[in-house]
């Protein structure tokens, strides 16, 4: 096992011991418990256990089985998928519907709350269920919930299910951004939940600017921050949409600060701070990004920006579907955001506006070569499935997982069926499970670019394939394909994803360096810091001295922060 990582070596000693197992168990199994059926649909007795290879990843069970899960609703759901969906519901759809046709697995819900897991009210229900110890077969945890799963002893040991049941495509995808996910649910060398990867890389910002008001205001696209700043004054002060009316804003926030739309993160690194994650400094030390002096330089430019009418003073009391009623009605010239906010909001603007043009741009500094700046990524794994103690089919989770990436990616794909029909482009959101290939957007413009370049789109398959046609859709000027725009706005020659693929080649990421099993301190102390930075930021935005910073890395530190520091540190040696 000469170069193999602790991890590595963990698992290998795993599939040995598993190997052994299923020697043994063939001899002795009583071919007891919940029938299956093989490939050729024939009957087969068998315990559910990994010794059971009648069971396999794709197998149907006979007679089917019924498992209970939780799950949020969202706005993006309820108002984007299921209004436009005729005889679909939340409980019934296409997805609950392959999944028990051909997994026969029966999905009921405990209990569905409105809003995203990020919400107050999702995170309450959630600690409630978790406090009781009444839990569903499979429950959605984020990484500081599973440890207390772990700690309560209510959920099973994962690793030989994984082992045994994840498809070549699963894994494939689950272990493309190596151990870091798996990292984050192993204890004591046991895989204690299934992790649902996501893409770090296709979280980096963007600055996403109305092209129009530049236009009328005769500036040209931001190449540095002191041209962010004076494209934002210039859109808040010289009426950029002509109407005669003081109604405009440069740059857009929300009441949260970070995240896919409207988040500070590529401001502020326009300023070299990265908040909410941890670096490395120059001492290979880890340090947190949020209480560097940098992150106080962009608070400071960020309150000037308010002060000046830059930004709407109640941004601290609205939250991403409340500032999307401003983009929508043509309030705001720019904002930071994900590769996917032409589709939502940005569309939103243009439906009520036809001559509203908006296009991403990288973010940028005030460094000579704008190829520098790093873009930082947060940890994007950060749901994790765990599986309740006595539940008969444990195995049946990671099935769930391989007919997601097999009807979306895999060989029997219908990518616009089960991802991103055009009536309903957020589909997949349906699925209470969700991994995604990690480069799966990047790798999709990467061949639509390659087919451009050749005048040649007949080569185009899958994802790829279906992304061009809403393209066509949108170019051919109906009235169907203006719904598509926001498409164009990602995949077309002047999309987002062409900034992505750019942000790679250039090797301009930076990654949270943190990508453990959450520490004893921060399990504890994480809430109360996070809840404290948000407070402090938001008032010193309005107004609060900027003294208000230093007090608050000293209130960090003291409250639970500088230990977290000191045990986020011992895992990172351990890394070494």
């Amino acid at each position: 096992m000469k170069g193999l990582t602790p991890r590595r070596r963990l698992i290998k000693l795993s599939v040995i011991v598993l190997a052994c197992t299923l020697v043994l168990s063939a001899c002795s199994s009583n071919n007891s418990g919940t029938g299956s059926t093989d490939g050729n649909g024939n009957s087969n007795a068998n315990s559910g256990t990994p010794a059971d290879t009648a069971n396999g990843p794709m197998t149907k069970y006979d007679p089917p089985i019924e498992i209970s899960m939780v799950r949020n609703l969202s706005d993006v759901v309820e108002n984007n998928v299921l209004s436009v969906l005729e005889g679909e519901t939340f409980e019934d759809n296409r997805w609950s519907r392959i999944y028990e046709e051909q997994l026969g697995i029966k999905i009921n819900y405990d209990w569905v709350v409105k809003g995203n897991p990020d919400s107050d009210a999702y995170k309450q229900k959630m600690n409630v269920t978790l406090a009781s110890g009444e839990i569903p077969d499979f429950t959605p945890v984020d990484a500081i919930q599973l440890k207390q799963l772990v700690d309560s002893e209510l959920i099973q040991d994962m690793t030989q299910y994984y082992d045994q049941y994840a498809s070549p495509l699963l894994k494939d995808i689950l272990e493309q951004e190596g151990t870091a996910p798996f990292d984050a649910a192993t204890y004591d060398g046991k895989l204690m939940a299934i992790p649902e990867t996501g893409s770090n890389m296709e979280s980096g910002m963007y600055l996403w600017v109305r092209t129009d008001w530049l236009d009328n205001l005769g500036l040209e696209p931001p190449k540095t921050m002191a041209d962010v700043r004076a494209i934002s004054k210039a859109f808040t002060e010289n009426d950029p949409d002509d109407n005669g009316q003081d109604d405009t804003y440069g740059l857009v926030a929300t009441k949260d600060l970070w995240g896919g739309f409207g988040g500070l993160e590529g401001f502020m690194a326009g300023f070299n701070a990265y908040p909410d994650i941890w670096i490395e400094d120059e001492s290979g030390e880890l340090v947190y990004g949020s209480i560097q002096p940098e992150v106080r330089d962009a608070l400071l430019a960020l309150q000037e920006m308010t002060q000046n009418g830059e930004l709407d003073k109640e941004f601290g009391i609205k939250d991403g579907a409340k500032v999307s009623e401003d983009i929508a009605s043509g309030k705001i010239g720019m904002e930071y955001g994900e590769q996917w906010n032409s589709i939502w909001p940005l569309q939103l603007n243009v439906n009520n506006d036809s001559d509203a043009q908006w296009q991403a741009f990288p973010i940028v500094s005030d460094l000579a070569d704008n190829t520098s700046i790093k873009v930082p990524l947060k940890f994007r794994t950060t749901k994790f499935f765990a599986v309740r103690n006595g539940v008969e089919n444990p195995e049946a989770i990671i099935k769930l997982f391989n007919m997601h990436v097999e009807k979306n990616w895999g060989e029997t794909a219908e990518f616009d069926k089960y991802y991103a029909p055009p009536e309903a482009e957020s589909v997949w959101q349906l699925s209470p499970v969700q991994p995604a290939p990690p480069k799966k957007n990047v790798e999709a413009f990467r061949a639509i670019a390659a087919a451009r370049e050749a005048n040649d789109f007949s080569t185009l398959e899958g994802e790829a394939k279906t992304i061009q046609e809403k393209i066509d859709s949108y170019e051919s000027g109906s009235e169907e394909g203006f719904a598509l725009w926001g498409w164009e706005r990602i995949y077309g020659p002047d999309g987002s994803m062409g900034i992505a693929d750019q942000y790679d080649k250039n090797g301009q990421y930076l990654l949270d360096k943190f990508v453990g099993a959450p520490t004893p301190t921060l399990v504890e102390r994480q809430s109360t810091l996070e809840k404290l930075q948000n407070e402090v930021f938001v008032k010193i935005i309005l107004g609060d001295p900027i003294e208000t910073f230093d007090k608050f890395v000293e209130d960090w530190n003291n409250l639970g922060g500088e230990q977290i520091t000191q045990e986020v540190n011992e895992w990172y040696e351990q890394t070494k």
